[in-house]
C-alpha cells in the first residue's frame, strides 16, 4: 500500500502547531487528558472510503474504525466480524466465513454477510475506478469484472444467509487470509454509501463505524482530527483509550518541542531530531514492511526504456549516506523493492531478500564509476551520445523529504549531461500526479498489504494500476502469472517463480531501491501496549494510557 505514499504534512499545520508551542513551553500533569491519546501525523486523510484509498495514512485511519473479516494482532491474524480462522473447501477453492450476530454500524444497522457482498462489489465495479480493484484477481470473475467484461453481479461472493458469507475463488490462494486484513476487503453500508454516492468516505458525515473508532468532526482536509471509541463496537469492552487526536506536523524539530511540551503523546522524528534523540526514553525504531524507490516514467522519457540507463541511474546513489547522513531515522538502505524480514522460504526459512540478494547486490550497488560507463552506453544504445538531459525529480513536500530529494539531486546530476530540477509537492498531489504520468522521476513508496513478496512483484506487471513509470517485461509478467495462477497451490514452486520474477527486476531495474522503511517514534511513558501488524499498520484496541 502506498505509503505508494509516505512522507508529507502542511504549512498551515506547521503553522498551527508552532503556536501552540509558543503558548507555553510546558503542561502541567493535570492539564494532559487522561482519556486521550495525541499522535503526530505525516499528512492530512485522502478518502476514508475504502475501495477508493491506496495510502498508509488513510489505512491506518480505516484499521481504527473500521473492521473485516479478521485483524492482525502482531505477526499473526485474529477473528473480527468472522467468529473464527476459516480453512478452505473444495480444493482450496471455498471460504465460508460465519460472521458474528452482535456486531453493528455506530447507526445502530447490524453489520451482515450482504455488507461484505456490496462493498466488494463496489470495488470492483469500473464505474468505481478503485485503483486497488486488481487486488481482488483470483476471486471468480474478478478479473474479467475489473476489466468491464463480465457483469459485477458475477462475482464469486455472496450471503448465503444474514451472517454467512461464502467466497469462490477460481484459483488457490495461499495468502488469502491474511490479505483480506486489508481495508480494500472492509464492509460498507449500502444504504450510507448510495445516500452520499462519490462524496462518501470525504468528511464525517458521510460516514459510519463498525470499528472501535468513529472519526468526527473531520471536513476531508483538515490538518488535525479525532478519534472517539464507538460504543456500538462489538468488543467495545476491549476498547481502553475513548480518544484518539491526530495532528499533521511536517517539521520534526516543531513535533519534538510539542512532545517535550506535553501537547503530543507520540511524534514521528526524522532527520537531525531523530539522531538528537537516539537513545532516549520513549525512542524506539519501528522497522516496517515497506519500501521506497525512484520509479523513472518510461512512457513519458523514451531514454528510460534502456536498462543500461535504469541501471546507472541506480548505481549512482549512495544509499548508506543517504540513510544514515540524511534521513537517520531507522530507514536501511537497500538494494531491493522487496523489504526483508518479511517473507521465508516454506521449507528453509531464508529470506526471499537474501535468496535474491546476488542480482540486487550486481545491478543496484553503488558504484559511480559503473554508473557513468553504463550512462555512457545507454546513451550511446539509443542515439543520444552526447546530449544533456534535464528531468524534474518528484517528490513530497516534508522538510526531510526535501532534504533527502535534494540529496538524490546531487548524486543524479554526476552522471555527464544530466540536469535534475526539484519539484515538491503535497502527498495528495503526488499521488494525483503519479496516476496521470505527471512526472519525468518519482521518489514514491509501498508498504505490504500482507506479508508475502507478491504484494511488492505485482506493482510493476505491465498492466498494474499502480505500475506509474510503465515499465513492462514479458518474462517478468510470466513468473509474476505462474505464481499466482498454475503454481499456487505448490509453495517451492510458487516461491521459485517469484523469485525468478525479482532476479529479473533486479536486473532491469524498473524501479530504482532505496531503502527500507523504518520510523523512528518517540512515545511518553503513559502510552502503553501499541501493536503492529506485518503491514506497519498499529493496532489500537490493545493500546492503553497509564495516567
Amino acid at each position: 500500500m502506498q505509503f505508494k505514499k509516505l512522507f508529507v504534512a502542511s504549512v498551515t499545520a506547521l503553522l498551527s502547531a508552532s503556536v501552540l508551542v509558543g503558548c507555553s513551553s510546558s503542561t502541567s500533569k493535570s492539564q494532559v487528558p487522561k482519556d486521550t491519546i495525541r499522535i503526530s501525523e505525516k499528512d492530512v486523510i485522502s478518502t476514508m472510503d475504502p475501495s477508493m484509498n491506496t495510502d498508509v495514512i488513510g489505512a491506518q485511519n480505516l484499521n481504527n474504525t473500521m473492521e473485516g473479516l479478521y485483524r492482525f494482532r502482531g505477526k499473526n491474524i485474529e477473528p473480527a466480524l468472522a467468529t473464527k480462522i476459516v480453512k478452505p473447501t473444495n480444493n482450496g477453492l471455498t471460504y465460508t466465513f460465519p460472521l458474528r450476530t452482535n456486531s453493528k454500524w455506530s447507526n445502530g444497522d447490524p453489520v451482515t454477510a450482504d455488507d461484505f457482498v456490496f462493498a466488494w462489489k463496489r470495488t470492483l465495479n469500473p464505474k468505481t475506478k478503485s485503483t486497488y480493484a486488481y487486488i481482488f484477481e483470483g476471486i471468480a470473475n474478478a478479473k474479467d469484472i475489473a476489466a468491464g467484461k463480465k457483469p459485477v453481479n458475477s462475482l464469486g461472493v455472496k450471503a448465503l444467509d444474514k451472517y454467512t458469507l461464502q467466497v469462490n475463488l477460481e484459483k488457490p490462494i495461499p495468502y488469502f487470509n491474511e490479505l483480506i486484513t486489508s481495508p480494500t476487503f472492509f464492509p460498507q453500508n449500502p444504504k450510507v454509501v448510495n445516500k452520499w454516492g462519490k462524496k462518501y468516505g470525504t468528511n464525517s458525515k458521510t460516514l459510519i463505524s463498525n470499528g472501535p473508532y468513529k472519526l468526527v468532526n473531520w471536513n476531508g482536509t483538515d490538518n488535525s482530527w479525532t478519534e472517539v471509541k464507538n460504543n456500538k463496537y462489538w468488543n467495545a469492552k476491549k476498547v481502553h483509550i475513548q480518544k484518539i487526536q491526530y495532528q499533521v506536523v511536517k517539521d520534526a524539530s516543531t513535533a519534538l518541542n510539542l512532545y517535550q511540551a506535553k501537547k503530543l503523546d507520540r511524534i514521528l522524528l526524522s532527520g537531525d531530531s531523530a539522531k538528537q534523540m537516539r537513545g532516549s526514553k520513549g525512542y524506539k525504531i519501528q522497522k516496517q514492511s515497506s519500501t521506497f524507490y525512484l520509479e523513472p516514467n518510461i512512457k513519458r522519457n523514451p531514454i528510460f526504456k534502456n536498462a543500461k540507463i535504469r541501471q546507472a541511474l541506480s548505481m549512482s546513489i549512495n544509499r548508506k549516506q543517504l540513510t544514515k547522513k540524511v534521513l537517520g531515522d531507522g530507514k536501511v538502505e537497500s538494494n531491493s523493492f522487496i523489504p526483508r524480514n518479511m517473507s521465508f522460504n516454506p521449507k528453509t526459512k531464508q529470506d526471499f531478500v537474501a535468496e535474491t540478494n546476488s542480482s540486487a547486490v550486481a545491478f543496484n550497488s553503488y558504484n559511480l564509476a559503473k554508473a557513468k560507463k553504463l550512462w555512457q552506453e545507454g546513451l550511446a544504445e539509443t542515439g543520444n551520445t552526447g546530449k544533456k538531459f534535464n528531468f524534474t525529480l518528484l517528490g513530497d513536500d516534508t522538510d526531510i523529504a526535501k532534504k533527502q530529494n535534494e540529496f538524490l539531486q546531487n548524486q543524479l546530476e554526476r552522471l555527464p549531461g544530466l540536469k535534475i530540477d526539484l519539484t515538491n509537492v503535497p502527498f495528495k498531489s503526488r499521488l494525483t500526479r503519479a496516476k496521470s504520468g505527471d512526472f519525468d522521476l518519482m521518489v514514491s513508496g509501498w508498504s505490504a498489504d500482507f506479508p508475502d513478496p507478491v504484494t511488492f512483484l505485482t506493482l510493476f506487471t505491465t498492466d498494474s494500476s499502480n505500475n506509474d513509470g510503465k515499465w513492462s517485461n514479458l518474462e517478468y509478467d510470466a513468473f509474476v502469472s505462474k505464481s499466482m495462477n498454475e503454481d499456487a497451490n505448490n509453495p517451492m514452486a510458487r516461491w521459485q517463480d517469484m523469485k525468478n520474477a525479482q532476479n529479473v527486476a533486479n536486473e532491469q531495474v524498473p524501479a530504482v531501491p532505496l531503502y527500507q522503511n523504518g520510523e523512528a517514534w518517540l512515545t511518553s511513558s503513559r502510552v502503553k501496549n501499541i501493536d503492529y501488524g506485518p503491514s506497519g499498520a498499529y493496532n489500537m484496541i490493545s493500546t492503553k494510557l497509564k495516567n
